[in-house]
């Protein structure tokens, strides 16, 4: 241990000065309240689509995607996305929802001595940072407890958790604490009391994760980028040099095939990255090896309201959190290599692991019972093998950045946290590579869709001004920020004569989604299918298995109304969804 704590205060008096010299300034708005941009529809997207010329063409619409696409047009670059399914169907909406440097990964860095590791949670940790200056609204700190039940691991934590403190210098949140026994089951009643010595409690950042990758696609839209779901890459155009001068994609709901005009593309296709570099070049080497994660969902008598717990050992050697979000508890996750595939499902085996970990840091007077699951879901993390690296066959943690023969930038591996360093690190080498006129990157700290003007006290205000329930308010605000207002006013709205249009009534008993939010997602936040509104503009299908399918009749009867949907399309749309919710876990 005295060689772990040497290392440690070495490296953390090396990262405090990294940290002091690359100290970022306060965060700036993005919008004007005022003179707020309009979201162009998807069908306006689609003609943009056809008859512009773009200077980037970005495949993928999760957390990277998004990432350039917001970059690359706030660069003055004409700026186009286009994402085979929904906005965040994948990867981006299936994570453990933190926001977080990876106090793991610096273990590893530690004991190891691995420098990639390191300099992973570096950046991490000043990224992290940046996603809770950006949306206030869609994200907070969140204190994680570590309970320790051998004397010699509290000091061994503690100097962990000081040492994630120190790195991230001026990023950083609250310090971390040892606390005595008495006051951990305080904090965390329903934790193992049997063995307990102590724990120890330090701060990682907490996000709605599709609800962040939605508010970057709208932020980019915003500013003039063609953002388009549903709409699939079919070829790559190349001239007679063999560099890239254009795509070949397919619209999803219409089945129209176009050509888009495009001096570049960038393949930010995170677990199916191999699939667009083969379509590329079909004589590469894969280089994308992803695992899946899964996570259950629990009744949020499971943990405190604002206190996480961390398993730092489980029976394998893996670590599982189990955190309060939502009012629910989420548990996970699970570390599994898999092959690439958009619908991953959550396995009974996993599944299991996850239950029998819960039951082993719990106390007896909590039953752990395979009936309180509500949802369960897997993800893809999209490991990858850096190309130039001298060990090629070795996964990295890290984000990869590859630059193919006809030009092509690809950006793969990373996480969440890093999503913004990542869209920087894709945007410069496209830059260089093409030699485009562009600005600096500027999106540091910078503050998404609702971001803007977003407070505290924004859910007592729609409640005073809009006669709104407290937990709706409370959904509205925390899921729109400054957008809820827009959202409530569809709500208050009357027919001509006079009576309510009823879009303030709850979807589904005891849960806070409103009615308005369907027409709101399909006007303003591209929703196009059932699934997409129960999944990823709401958090229903995530959160409780059950109450999804309760609802998904009246979503579909609101959406038909506003996207002209015929009786069979709206059948069609409850079956689809079902078959969604069925297969999630």
């Amino acid at each position: 241990m005295a060689k772990w704590l040497s290392r440690g205060f070495v490296a953390g008096v090396a990262a405090t000065g990294l940290f002091l010299y690359n100290r970022k300034e306060d965060y700036v708005v993005i919008y004007d309240k005022k003179g707020l941009p309009p979201v162009l529809s998807r069908q306006s997207q689609l003609e943009n689509l056809r008859e512009r010329e773009f200077d980037v063409l970005i495949v993928g619409g999760g957390a990277t995607g998004a990432g350039c696409a917001l970059d690359a047009q706030k660069r003055g670059l004409t700026t186009a996305l286009v994402e085979k399914g929904d906005f965040s169907c994948g990867t981006s909406s299936r994570s453990t929802k933190l926001i977080h440097g990876g106090i793991r990964y610096l273990q590893k860095a530690v004991l190891g001595l691995d420098l990639e590791q390191w300099n992973l949670v570096c950046e991490a940790l000043s990224e992290r940072r940046h996603m809770l200056d950006a949306a206030p609204h869609l994200s907070n700190d969140l204190p994680i407890m570590i309970p320790v039940y051998q004397w010699w691991k509290l000091p061994y934590y503690y100097a962990g958790t000081l040492l994630y403190d120190v790195i991230s210098g001026f990023h950083g949140l609250k310090w971390s604490r040892l606390i005595f026994k008495s006051h951990a089951l305080e904090l965390f009643p329903l934790v193992k009391e049997k063995g307990l010595k102590g724990a120890v409690v330090y701060y990682d950042g907490q996000q709605n994760d599709s609800r962040m990758n939605v508010m970057l696609i709208l932020s980019a839209a915003r500013e003039g980028a063609c953002t388009v779901n549903y709409t699939e890459l079919l070829e790559i155009k190349k001239d007679e040099n063999g560099k890239i001068c254009g795509a070949i994609v397919k619209d999803g709901i219409s089945n129209e095939i176009m050509e888009v005009k495009t001096k570049s593309v960038i393949n930010a296709t995170g677990p199916l990255t191999d699939a667009v570099r083969l379509m590329d070049n079909p004589d590469i080497e894969p280089i994308c090896s992803p695992s899946t994660g899964v996570h259950v969902v629990l009744p949020g008598y499971y943990s405190p309201d604002h206190m996480g717990l961390l398993d730092p050992e489980t029976s394998d050697g893996r670590v599982i959190f189990f955190i309060p979000w939502e009012k629910y508890t989420i548990a996970g996750t699970t570390d599994v290599a898999c092959e690439p595939h958009s619908q991953p499902e959550a396995s009974q085996k996993e599944v299991d692991f996850i239950m029998k970990e819960v039951k082993t840091y719990f106390n007896d007077a909590l039953e752990v019972r395979e009936s309180d699951i509500l949802a369960a879901w897997s993800g893809l993390r999209p490991l990858v093998r850096d190309p130039k690296a001298e060990n090629s066959a070795a996964l990295s943690r890290n984000h990869v950045i590859e630059v193919s023969p006809s030009g092509m930038v690809t950006v793969a591996g990373g996480k969440w946290t890093t999503y913004r360093r990542m869209a920087e690190d894709a945007v410069d080498t496209l830059v260089k590579t093409h030699n485009l006129k562009s600005q600096p990157c500027s999106t540091y700290r910078q503050r998404i869709e609702g971001g803007d003007g977003y407070h505290r006290g924004l859910h007592a205000q729609l409640c005073q001004e809009y006669g709104l329930d407290e937990q709706v308010a409370e959904h509205l605000a925390h899921n729109y920020g400054m957008q809820a207002h827009e959202v409530a006013k569809l709500a208050e709205l009357n027919d001509k004569a006079g009576r309510s249009n009823g879009l303030g009534r709850k979807i589904v008993h005891g849960m806070p989604f409103i009615q308005s939010e369907v027409r709101y997602a399909v006007r303003y936040e591209y929703a196009c299918h059932v699934k997409d509104f129960i999944s990823r503009r709401t958090r229903l299908s995530f959160l409780d298995e059950g109450a999804a399918r309760e609802a998904i009749p009246k979503v579909a009867t609101i959406m038909g109304e506003e996207l002209d949907w015929t009786e069979d399309q709206v059948s069609s749309e409850i079956e689809d969804a079902l078959h969604h919710v069925r297969n999630m876990g």
